[in-house]
């Protein structure tokens, strides 16, 4: 019995030029497994909500039990499907080559912030500004 040789799961690396065809297809099959599971995820909650509804019960408590619930599973359903269109936004960045790269400055928005965060559309620098400016105008 020949033992087949594990192979390592690929991680990208600052070895390898930037945004290569290596690191693309990371990103790329990363992405699509992302969108599948929380694509998935949505399908489930939506037939969990048509299975338990309380809203016909006689019981206030659960009529509004059932009502929080449902308006809680709404807006994780909506930030499920705004996360979907900004995978779909990082996966058409990747075919016209300008994924990985920060909108404002162009630079390199680095590779440890993409496999973290792999809808990033800017670098640490610019997020960081765009947080200040934000914190600058709620205090105003």
């Amino acid at each position: 019995m020949v033992k087949k040789p594990v192979k390592k799961k690929y991680i990208p690396s600052n070895k390898e030029k930037y945004m290569c065809a290596k690191h693309r297809k990371f990103f790329t099959e990363k992405l699509i497994a992302w969108r599948k599971e929380i694509v998935k995820s949505n399908n489930n909650s939506a037939v969990l909500s048509t299975l338990d509804d309380n809203s016909s019960s006689a019981d206030i408590v659960d009529q509004a039990s059932s009502y929080t619930e449902k308006t809680v599973e709404m807006r994780a359903s909506n930030r499920r499907r705004k996360l979907v269109n900004k995978i779909d936004a990082a996966l058409r960045r990747i075919k016209s080559d300008t994924y990985g790269y920060c909108e404002e400055t162009g630079e390199p928005i680095g590779l440890k912030r993409l496999i973290a965060r792999p809808i990033a559309t800017l670098s640490i620098q610019a997020q960081e500004r765009h947080e200040q400016e934000e914190k600058i105008y709620i205090e105003s």
